[in-house]
């Protein structure tokens, strides 16, 4: 520990010392340290490596806003790089290395690039990378490629679990410094719910790093007093380590909240949490960030921001350096001098680029209207330089170049801050609806402005919501004023001056980009790469705009700034992703007989979100056509059974149902006879098919409609809109009902023999009795409520039974126990597609967006006696004509090829380009009754061409088939079998 010097810090435990180790050298640390804290504790000055110049680099600050300290972190059995060594809270065997350098951290082979400097200045590779072409591919390129970015990853999975979560509140407090602590004490004593965030994994914000005293109480105990009241407050929720990274409309937020990053495993806990934050109002009290001023050689280990020299002496107890100098343009500047001469530390000089500043410490030599030129020292500032030629010899220099209020989430919806000559930063402006900014993220740097205006703003908030405010009296603060003169930047130095630390973006290139016509503030942006880094220009843009204004000899105001957008700090794509990856990657659903099938071993596909059984294979069998061949044959042998659950099934209900389903539907529904079933033909405005399937009528006011699988949602959601929006005068109620019903398909010669097993004695489903076409509400198995439907999309004699969801399962049990006696087959979705297609019935592939009713060979389908919608336009010359597209079948002239789905047609001896195409094989199957492949497919004045060969052409495989037009009814085209 006796590294550098370990004092008494405000927020952590001497006593309960932390290993860990970086680039495998061990540490030592103590209970409440960062590993940035700790390393300094220890002496380690050098962190990490820049961007393109490999220039040593050290810690600049103390938050998430550090551009420097990148490590690569071992959390939960992974490794996940450019993680802030200043967030990092310390644990017993946390791991850390550095990363972006060759060879060792201090001898990095990398380096040598700085030596080059003069040729790797701003918007070097547009112009270098041009010529000679034939070296982009084979050398740049992969020189490029392998030098971008920062960290490694390890192209392992991440083993850490990620969720999300909604939250709602009255009030989001985003924050909790001084600002964020009385707003919450506010809101909460006015009944308000209240959400309060702090991205530290302590409350109080700036009160932990400075010595100001909150009636007559050091700062960081009145905070801890205040908070342990807030935590009394039923109606507050205190969320620490969540940073809000993103302000949405509506009043929405999103935050990160890590759970687990802070000790050495998860234990399958999930890492972090991703939020959903609901709001009425929120207030940003996030405080400011300390910047930077442009002089030589101002990157070296050792040089950080004065504020977070402050904050690592007084609430870590590090004095991160032996002979310190300060350099300031403010009084903030001083308060660090002064606390850091009463811990006991030794400062060497103030430099003070105010000529005016009346600020003294007494025995500290002062050099007021000096700036600093340049500074020696390679892996640790050794000395400075001043403009006068004065040599002062240290090893930790603090800057302090002003305050920029931290505004990001109030611009996060378009708006852009103003700039405040006076305070020389940006305030916010045209903030979001529901949001007020407060304290010093609105500008204030005095601590009881600061109080007062989180007051103000919670009172506003307060009486908005239409409550009755009850007065909370502004607490006696010390303090001073900043008062603050510019200096951006310092002329006269040889060295180079750096703006963008982490992407080595000097003073230089902003000349640079004036000089080569990137004068707007995106355009130098992207030019220099300003600000595109982790920290996303927390500590360098207004230093660039300053040095653009300056050149430009105009204001920081008219240069304007860039906008701000999401997230505020970098946020792991694991997080984003929650649970969603592998199989979770999106919701799936499990039929009713999900269970059973994986008993059966069945092959499962997701068709949408569903899972349904593929086909049930045999121990024999061992290829997926000989179980898919051997369900189709046994089906039409005897009797198969599908799940069919996944159907959209919507029940509607009403006086004018009747109509309704007229004016959706192509044809006629409203004189459906109660208990037949009747296939229907929706269309689009434009007169395109859009989804088809059956609708019965279970009673006068009761119909029960199918859509396909892919298009339940969608057409549920088309009926709400026609319903609520076109004709709000119907009588019609609807609801989904996907889900209450379990549904099966029971289909074949022995399908009625099977039903009358388990359908009850009083109901009769005989042909003449219950004919194809037919429905009614039944009871099974002894009074178990049902709907059956004479239905068949095989072509055999088939039936389609439903029951309430609970009873899916058991119900698929039954029917394979009561069909043994027919050698029942569970078939899946391909052996459901070769049936279909065998029969000719149209499905999703025909139905893609583009085909009409006449193009299906439906055109007559489509009712004169009433309108429904897409009528009209169905009638467009073009969708008459006699050359355009019809549904017809294919077979191959040799039976022993194979059909390709997708393939184009021609006809014979013309030449396969775009202009010669006449349609294309939609839907192909091997057909094991006929032995051979067979296609659906669109081609022009089909149905006038039966008999006719074309050629099939798939330029995928280089394939050229003669096929045969045949009719699309391959197999009982009279359709005897399913009316027996």
């Amino acid at each position: 520990m006796n590294k550098v010097m370990r004092l008494h810090g405000s927020k952590i435990n001497r006593k309960k010392h932390i290993k860990f180790k970086f680039n495998d050298k061990e540490m030592t640390g103590v209970d409440g340290d960062t590993l940035a804290s700790a390393m300094l504790a220890n002496g380690q000055m050098l962190f990490a490596r820049s961007f393109k110049y490999h220039r040593p680099r050290g810690v600049l600050t103390a938050g998430s806003e550090e551009p420097n300290a990148l490590v690569n972190f071992f959390n939960d059995h992974s490794w996940e790089p450019n993680t802030k060594a200043t967030t990092i809270e310390l644990y017993d065997g946390l791991l850390a290395k550095s990363q972006n350098h060759k060879g060792s951290l201090e001898f990095d082979f990398m380096a040598i690039n700085d030596y080059f400097h003069k040729f790797l200045s701003a918007g070097f590779y547009y112009k270098t990378f041009m010529w000679p072409k034939s070296f982009w591919e084979k050398i740049y390129e992969p020189v490029i490629r392998s030098a971008a970015g920062l960290g490694t990853l390890e192209k392992k999975d991440d083993p850490s679990i990620y969720d999300k979560g909604f939250l709602h509140c009255d009030l989001l407090v985003i924050g909790a410094g001084p600002a964020g602590i009385m707003a919450t004490l506010t809101a909460a004593k006015n009944g308000l719910k209240v959400i309060l965030c702090e991205e530290d994994f302590v409350l109080g914000g700036r009160l932990n790093a400075d010595t100001e005293f909150i009636n007559e109480q050091a700062g960081s105990a009145w905070a801890d007093d205040k908070l342990d009241e807030i935590k009394q407050f039923a109606n507050v929720k205190v969320m620490i380590r969540t940073s809000v990274y993103g302000s949405f409309d509506h009043g929405i937020f999103g935050a990160v909240e890590r759970k687990t990053d802070h000790i050495r495993s998860s234990g399958g806990k999930p890492r972090q949490i991703l939020w959903r934050i609901y709001t009425k109002r929120s207030i940003l009290t996030a405080g400011a960030l300390e910047r930077f001023i442009s002089f030589g050689n101002n990157d070296r280990p050792g040089i950080m921001l004065s504020s977070a020299i402050r904050t690592y002496l007084n609430r870590w107890g590090v004095c991160p350096g032996k002979r310190i100098a300060l350099f300031t343009n403010n009084n903030d500047g001083w308060r660090t001098a002064r606390e850091l001469r009463d811990s006991g530390c030794n400062v060497v000089a103030v430099i003070d680029s105010r000529m005016e500043s009346s600020n003294q410490l007494d025995g500290v030599p002062t050099f007021k209207g000096e700036t600093i030129i340049d500074t020696r020292g390679r892996k640790r500032i050794k000395s400075i330089e001043l403009k006068d030629g004065t040599t002062i010899e240290t090893d930790c220099l603090g800057v302090s170049g002003g305050w920029n209020p931290n505004i990001h989430l109030s611009c996060h919806q378009r708006g852009k801050p103003v700039w405040d000559d006076k305070k020389l930063c940006f305030l916010p402006d045209k903030i979001p609806f529901g949001m007020k900014v407060a304290g010093s993220a609105n500008g204030k740097f005095l601590l009881s402005d600061v109080m007062r205006d989180s007051i103000q703003k919670t009172e506003q908030i307060v009486k908005e919501l239409g409550y009755k405010y009850k007065k909370i009296s502004v607490p006696k603060c010390t303090g001073e004023d900043l008062i603050i003169e510019e200096c951006w930047e310092v002329s006269g130095t040889k060295s180079r001056s750096w703006v963008d630390l982490q992407n080595d973006v000097t003073s230089k290139d902003i000349y640079q980009s004036y000089l080569e016509g990137f004068h707007s503030v995106e355009h130098l942006k992207r030019y220099t790469t300003l600000g595109m880094a982790t920290d996303q220009g927390k500590s360098s843009n207004v230093l660039g705009l300053a040095i653009m204004a300056k050149i430009q000899k105009t204001t920081v105001g008219d240069v304007g700034t860039t906008i701000f957008r999401p997230p505020y700090t970098p946020v792991a794509i694991g997080t984003l992703a929650g649970r969603a990856r592998g199989k979770e990657f999106r919701p799936y659903r499990l039929t009713p007989s999900h269970n059973w099938a994986t008993e059966m071993g069945a092959v499962f596909v997701e068709t949408g979100n569903w899972l349904r059984a593929q086909w049930f294979p045999k121990p024999n069998e061992k290829h997926w056509r000989q179980s898919v061949d051997r369900e189709v044959l046994e089906t039409r042998k005897s009797v198969g059974i599908c799940d069919v659950t996944t159907l959209g099934k919507i029940d509607i209900k009403g006086r004018d149902a009747g109509e309704f389903l007229n004016r959706v539907y192509a044809n006629n529904f409203g004189k459906l006879e109660v208990g037949k079933t009747r296939y229907g033909l929706m269309l689009r405005d434009d007169g395109v098919a859009y989804d088809d399937g059956t609708t019965a009528r279970l009673s006068d006011n009761h119909f029960m409609m199918t859509t396909t699988t892919a298009n339940a949602v969608g057409v549920f959601r088309h009926l709400e809109f026609c319903r609520q929006c076109l004709w709000q005068e119907l009588d019609v109620h609807m609801i989904s009902s996907t889900d209450g019903w379990a549904q099966y398909a029971i289909a074949g010669p022995n399908s009625r023999k099977l039903l009358q097993k388990i359908v009850d004695d009083n109901y009769n489903i005989e042909n003449e009795n219950f004919p194809f076409m037919a429905c009614g509400e039944i009871t099974i198995c002894g009074g178990t409520a049902a709907r059956l439907f004479r239905i068949s999309f095989s072509g055999e004699l088939a039936y389609e039974l439903a029951v309430p969801s609970r009873y899916g399962d058991s119900l698929i049990r039954i029917l394979m126990e009561a069909g043994k006696e027919f050698n029942a087959v569970p078939y899946g979705t391909e052996a459901l597609g070769v049936m279909r297609i065998e029969k000719g019935h149209a499905a999703g592939n025909e139905l893609n967006g583009q085909i009409t009713a006449q193009n299906l060979g439906m055109g007559k389908l489509i009712s004169k006696k009433n309108d429904c919608i897409g009528n009209l336009m169905s009638e467009r010359e073009e969708f008459e004509a006699p050359e355009s597209l019809r549904l017809v079948g294919f077979i191959p002239v040799e039976k022993s090829k194979s059909l390709t789905a997708g393939s184009h047609l021609f006809s014979r001896s013309i030449e396969h380009k775009m202009e010669n195409d006449e349609g294309w094989l939609s839907s192909v199957a091997y057909s094991p009754n006929l032995e051979h492949s067979i296609g659906l497919g669109f081609i022009k004045n089909g149905h006038n061409r039966i008999g006719e060969t074309v050629v099939a052409v798939n330029l995928i495989n280089n394939q050229l088939l003669d096929v045969e037009i045949v009719s699309p009814h391959f197999l009982d085209p009279e359709g005897e079998r399913l009316r027996a």
